[in-house]
């Protein structure tokens, strides 16, 4: 599980607004707007947060749990070293939009 604080944070990391990772983690911007107003844990089904965590890991974030191996205690979110450009996903996935191109899976 994540916290609402993390969900925030890592949407700011990536510098994109609700809508944005709405359309990243397709789910709808009221589930992220509910998802980011809980007060501890980010509440949801399980589908939504495995979207929401699939696409925060594809953009190059890394979510801290309690207890895992950080510098510091307590969760957290982090920009993963060796995934690659997260600005460089965001941009394909920009152009992937515009030429009207669909993804499969979820």
């Amino acid at each position: 599980m994540i916290t609402a604080a993390q969900l925030r944070a890592a949407r700011l990391l990536l510098g994109i607004d609700q809508r944005r990772l709405a359309e990243l983690s397709r789910l709808s911007v009221p589930t992220i707007q509910r998802m980011e107003a809980s007060e501890t844990m980010v509440r949801g089904n399980v589908d939504s947060l495995v979207k929401l965590i699939a696409a925060f890991d594809a953009a190059g974030i890394e979510m801290i749990d309690e207890g895992a191996v950080s510098n510091s205690q307590g969760r957290g979110v982090r920009l993963k070293m060796n995934s690659g450009s997260a600005k460089t996903y965001l941009d394909h996935q920009a152009e992937h939009k515009a030429s009207g191109g669909t993804r499969g899976g979820a």
